[in-house]
């Protein structure tokens, strides 16, 4: 199931201000990539336009060799499923048929709903698991359990990449974790290569085979975790001030704020 997808020399823009500029990467095909950043730094953008969803003004996506540009709709949706951050939520769908306008891109005017098709819903429902509240409608789950329905939806498209913006946004923290040990669960168990938008430094150094992180539009670092998330690369992309230390869990680096806590004075010796 692993594809690849490469950026090369994006320019985006709104109006005459540059977000992207003159970018470029090479997302891991099969492996977890997480865009890291402070805010108004081209995140997003970049994944819409590794989605197709924005138009650069300049430069190409390759997804598996192909600039993107030149795919059909349907062809691309076979091969790259995306989730929003905020994924508008529509009226009284129950779960199930949520899970199923994933099947979307592999329908066509001749080709009716099929046993494939149910079985694909069904595998996503088991995956994320959801299975139990296939019939819940929408409106009545919790936070987390919509965002796992929405992944369902993803996952039942059946495709080699996973673009998600923001998974863990107004999640608390179980289910933040749920979420992010759903996905890596998935990359493990079907090489999808995934790439998602965190703001949270520490999320990303645990989950991510690779982070990469933006600054004014541009790519500062890139490469695995133990390798960027540096007390002087969260000075340089965050502009804030860490204590990187061993994450008594993975062993990776886990960011400590430096200053002092609120109300408490700082020792100077």
């Amino acid at each position: 199931m692993t594809s690849s997808l490469d950026g090369r020399e994006l320019v985006v823009a709104y109006g005459d201000t540059r977000v992207l500029d003159r970018l470029s990467l090479s997302v891991g095909s099969g492996r977890v990539t997480a865009l890291v950043g402070a805010n108004a730094s081209g995140k997003s953008t970049l994944l819409r336009a590794l989605a197709r969803l924005m138009r650069p003004r300049s430069g190409v996506v390759l997804l598996d060799g192909h600039e993107i540009a030149t795919l059909g709709t349907r062809d691309v949706a076979r091969r790259m499923a995306i989730l929003p951050q905020d994924p508008a939520l529509p009226d009284a769908l129950t779960v199930r048929q949520l899970v199923a306008q994933g099947r979307y891109p592999h329908r066509g005017p001749l080709r009716r709903w099929s046993a494939e098709d149910d079985r694909a819903v069904d595998r996503a429902l088991a995956m994320t698991g959801m299975a139990s509240l296939a019939a819940r409608p929408l409106d009545e789950l919790s936070g987390g359990q919509r965002q796992h329905a929405w992944i369902a939806m993803a996952l039942a498209q059946e495709t080699g990449v996973l673009l998600l913006d923001e998974p863990t946004t107004y999640l608390d923290m179980a289910h933040q974790v749920a979420v992010l040990d759903l996905l890596s669960a998935l990359n493990r168990r079907d090489g999808r290569t995934i790439v998602m938008v965190l703001h949270d430094l520490n999320q990303a150094a645990r989950y991510a085979d690779e982070i990469v992180a933006l600054r004014h539009g541009r790519v500062v670092a890139s490469g695995p975790p133990d390798d960027v998330v540096t007390e002087a690369f969260v000075r340089a992309v965050f502009d804030a001030a860490v204590r990187v230390v061993e994450d008594p869990v993975t062993g990776g680096p886990l960011c400590v704020p430096a200053g002092a806590p609120r109300g408490r004075a700082v020792r100077t010796g």
